[in-house]
């Protein structure tokens, strides 16, 4: 893996331990040669885990809305920015660069990014591996939702496999480097 996306919150949230995981991820990225991709922000973890990498000496690469391009919010010291006209556009670019992605705790917008990338492994789209780094048990009530949604009959066992979890940046990397795709596509029988 030379690239990896992470999703995480435009903010920091309430517990001192979801800033620390983002920033024990950037060195550990920096630290492993891994490019990080990210929405370009320097707020919340989003910023952290950036200033995290670039403090390592390891390069950034920012994709950020040209909407969102204000100084409160782009991270002007990104040695990689990349500008796009909207969400969507942000959204296939990072997939295209990164070779697998991490969701860190965060709100509607890093369900949103996560929960595409993983549609688009489960039609087949791409073979690239995602966890969500379930730091303090953040993700517990998701997990336990896709396992219901699971029984229920509305994802098959192995898409639900799809989704790596790990409480901490090392174990996460581990597993995504251990990581098989699933051969089999939603709808092909």
């Amino acid at each position: 893996m030379k690239r990896i996306a992470v999703y995480c919150g435009s903010n920091k949230g309430n517990r001192p331990e979801y800033a620390a995981a983002a920033h024990e991820l950037g060195v550990l990225l920096a630290r492993e040669k891994i490019e990080l991709v990210y929405g370009g922000g320097m707020v919340g973890l989003m910023g952290i885990v950036a200033d995290a990498v670039l403090k390592q000496g390891g390069h950034v690469i920012g994709v950020i809305p040209e909407k969102l391009v204000i100084k409160e919010v782009v991270h002007e010291k990104l040695p990689d920015l990349r500008i796009v006209k909207n969400m969507h556009e942000r959204k296939a670019l990072m997939a295209e660069l990164a070779d697998g992605f991490i969701a860190l705790p965060g709100g509607y917008g890093t369900y949103e990014e996560f929960f595409e990338v993983l549609a688009w492994s489960q039609l087949g789209w791409h073979s690239k591996p995602f966890g969500l780094l379930d730091i303090g048990g953040f993700y517990r009530s998701l997990l336990e939702f896709l396992d219901h949604t699971r029984n229920e009959g509305f994802i098959r066992p192995q898409h639900r496999d799809l989704v790596l979890v790990a409480d901490e940046p090392e174990k996460m990397l581990q597993r995504m480097r251990e990581y098989k795709p699933t051969r089999e596509v939603k709808w092909v029988k």
